[in-house]
């Protein structure tokens, strides 16, 4: 069993996205992989319950048998966490080749720890930043136990002139760069579900529709008929409508629409019940305003969390496309 640790220096730059990238990549061609993600109890970001969405998740997309509060260990503080991760992995590695391990960002002297404790290999996963060579010394720390690292959330504008410029700056570094991993509304897109908790509303109709992906927001144009010229512009989106505008609720269920966010806690009128019934599309009722709603939504589009199981497809792309497996399985000692 060969340990690894994937970690970063900030919080939300994409950890789960890249254990869930490269675990798929690793069950698809045969390996037996496990997971793990530790916490300190003293951090801010200890998760409540004992438990955490990121873990409850890889454990569904990874079929692991373990329970939660093994998967997502507690230690009391870094003491306690040097003196008790080799067990906490022991507990999941049982017939694996690879444990992957996503790391703790808050407490740098907790990841040295762990990954020497573990004799863990280590990938760094960085936000998109202009500022990224800053952080060098951080991944030479690690010695021969880096593998290397990957940047996600890259603007597409930005890819061509990253894979043209970074690798090569790392290089000198002795640092190897694994990828750009592009910024992919799919990937970052929150459900119908999620939207309606996030604005406070219900969900009127075709609850059944609360894991569809909603990419995109628009509003409705205050003019007397928008049509749907101004909604097809954009695809798999959440269209947000005053209640007493009907002509533009129609007129957004003849495009692309993941659901109708419908502010003024006015119920919808039958023809637009009907027809969002006949397109398959669900209306979210909430008694909020606009405004509100609007930063809401925003919120939760920039908050977004990897972790439905939709999204797997798109991002098995992502990574065939952008990623660099190769070293990684020899950095891990696997045949490829």
């Amino acid at each position: 069993m060969v340990a690894l640790y994937i970690t970063s220096l900030a919080k939300g730059v994409g950890k789960t996205t890249v254990c869930a990238g490269l675990g798929k990549h690793l069950l698809n061609n045969g390996k037996k992989v496990g997971f793990f993600k530790p916490f300190i109890a003293d951090s801010k970001y200890s998760p409540s319950d004992g438990a955490d969405s990121d873990a409850a998740f890889l454990k569904h997309v990874f079929a692991l048998e373990e329970s939660l509060d093994i998967l997502c260990p507690s230690f009391n503080d870094e003491s306690s966490l040097r003196s008790g991760i080799k067990e906490a992995c022991v507990r999941v590695s049982q017939d694996k080749d690879v444990v992957i391990i996503e790391g703790i960002s808050d407490h740098n002297q907790a990841s040295r720890s762990i990954v020497e404790a573990l004799d863990a290999r280590v990938i760094f996963v960085e936000g998109y930043s202009r500022e990224l060579l800053q952080a060098i010394n951080n991944y030479k720390d690690f010695g021969e136990r880096l593998i290397g690292v990957v940047l996600n959330k890259v603007p597409e504008s930005r890819v061509e002139v990253i894979k043209s410029e970074i690798p090569t700056q790392l290089g000198k570094e002795g640092v190897t760069f694994l990828g750009v991993l592009p910024e992919d509304r799919t990937l970052y897109a929150i459900t119908t579900g999620e939207l309606a908790e996030y604005v406070q509303g219900e969900i009127v109709s075709f609850a059944e529709k609360s894991a569809e992906l909603v990419e995109n927001l628009m509003i409705g144009a205050m003019v007397v008929d928008p049509g749907p010229d101004y909604f097809g512009r954009k695809t798999n989106k959440a269209v947000l409508i005053r209640s007493g505008r009907p002509d533009m609720q129609l007129a957004a269920l003849e495009t692309s629409t993941r659901c109708l966010v419908l502010t003024g806690n006015t119920a919808p009128m039958p023809i637009v019940l009907n027809r969002a019934e006949e397109k398959n599309v669900p209306i979210i009722l909430t008694g909020n305003d606009t405004n509100t709603v609007v930063t809401k939504i925003e919120d939760a589009l920039g908050e977004s969390r990897f972790n439905q199981e939709n999204k797997i497809p798109r991002l098995a792309e992502v990574f065939e496309q952008s990623f660099d497996f190769q070293t990684v399985y020899q950095g891990l000692g696997l045949a490829g």
